[in-house]
């Protein structure tokens, strides 16, 4: 084989990785941009040192040796990500305020077809989905970087305990204790359990069209009706939230107002539906307000995460940048 033919096989194996191990970094990093920036230097570094790929374990577990390294190196400056709840108390919606907070502080949404590999087995499939919802991925950045890496490689993708005792430099008990700790940890914050949504039941389906008409025809008591009683709303890079469907109503016919006449288009968001939430522009058709990501749990929404950098989200999720008069996609110039 020529050099510039092994070349471009060498580039067509490593690509066959880029997903999963995309996956793979945006739950140790919580960002959906830091994550494709560490894949894409794993890809760059063992491009660069392949010579040195002696073959001792597969070219999967070397880029995921390779990916773990990037991730800890990045994981050193102590940057945490986290959702609003995870940083203040619910506010009343009395005495709700609108404080930012930097983009580095917040876990950032991501789309599925990024991170989550295709998988035939509907209950591995599940799981993958599981293992990037907000709520998971929050609670994965109270741990330890090294305890993170453990327990994403042992619970979500399954390796062996040897087998990440020899991607860490480490031992099997230390392994075993790490993932032992981790577990704790993980059960004290209590990632809050949704429903499986892909693809959507009957049921499932019928909530979201409800939601839909709901918020774009502003009936509050209908909003009301689909929302649990403990629902949460917040809206990064603010961290206020909101708990309860009174003050989540409350703050929609207050300083939420200015969502009325909306239109939703839906999309999906870390393993979860989501919308594409677009204002009324007063010079006719609709603009980007916020990428809405929805949990449900019992056949009620339970939670709405509003990302309203749309600047970042939008091109991301490939979502249309305007939509016209009867809500449909303005076409790029």
């Amino acid at each position: 084989m020529s050099d510039l033919a092994a070349a471009a096989d060498l580039d067509v194996r490593l690509e066959e990785h880029r997903r999963e191990l995309t996956g793979y970094c945006y739950r140790m990093l919580g960002s959906a941009f830091e994550a494709e920036d560490a894949v894409q230097d794993t890809l760059v570094r063992a491009w660069r040192s392949i010579d040195k790929f002696e073959g001792r374990s597969s070219l999967r577990s070397w880029l995921y040796r390779i990916a773990t390294n990037v991730c800890l190196d990045m994981l050193t400056a102590g940057n945490k990500r986290a959702r609003p709840m995870d940083l203040t108390a619910a506010t009343p919606v009395a005495n709700a305020q609108l404080n930012s907070r930097p983009e580095v502080t917040w876990l950032e949404p991501v789309p599925d077809g990024r991170v989550l590999p295709t998988i035939e087995d509907p209950a591995e499939a599940a799981l993958a989905r599981e293992s990037v919802r907000l709520a998971f991925v929050a609670a994965l950045q109270h741990l330890p970087p090294k305890q993170r890496a453990v327990l994403i490689l042992r619970e979500v993708l399954a390796w062996k305990a040897a087998e990440v005792a020899e991607l860490l430099d480490t031992t099997v008990a230390s392994v075993n204790s790490a993932l032992q700790r981790a577990r704790s940890t993980l059960a004290d914050s209590d990632p809050k359990q949704t429903d499986a949504a892909d693809p959507l039941d009957e049921e499932q389906q019928k909530l979201l069209d409800r939601y839909v008409a709901a918020f774009e025809g502003y009936d509050m008591a209908a909003l009301t009706a689909l929302l649990h009683e403990d629902a949460t709303l917040s809206m990064p890079p603010y961290d206020l939230w909101l708990r309860g469907h009174d003050d989540i109503v409350g703050w929609m016919l207050g300083v939420g107002e200015v969502c009325r006449g909306s239109r939703l288009v839906p999309t999906v968001a870390n393993g979860t539906p989501a919308f594409a939430h677009y204002h009324p522009d007063p010079e006719g058709g609709f603009t980007p307000w916020a990428l809405m990501v929805i949990e449900t749990t019992e056949g009620k929404v339970s939670g709405i995460t509003s990302f309203l950098d749309t600047s970042r989200w939008f091109p991301l999720f490939h979502l249309p940048a305007r939509l016209d008069e009867e809500g449909e996609p303005v076409p790029a110039r």
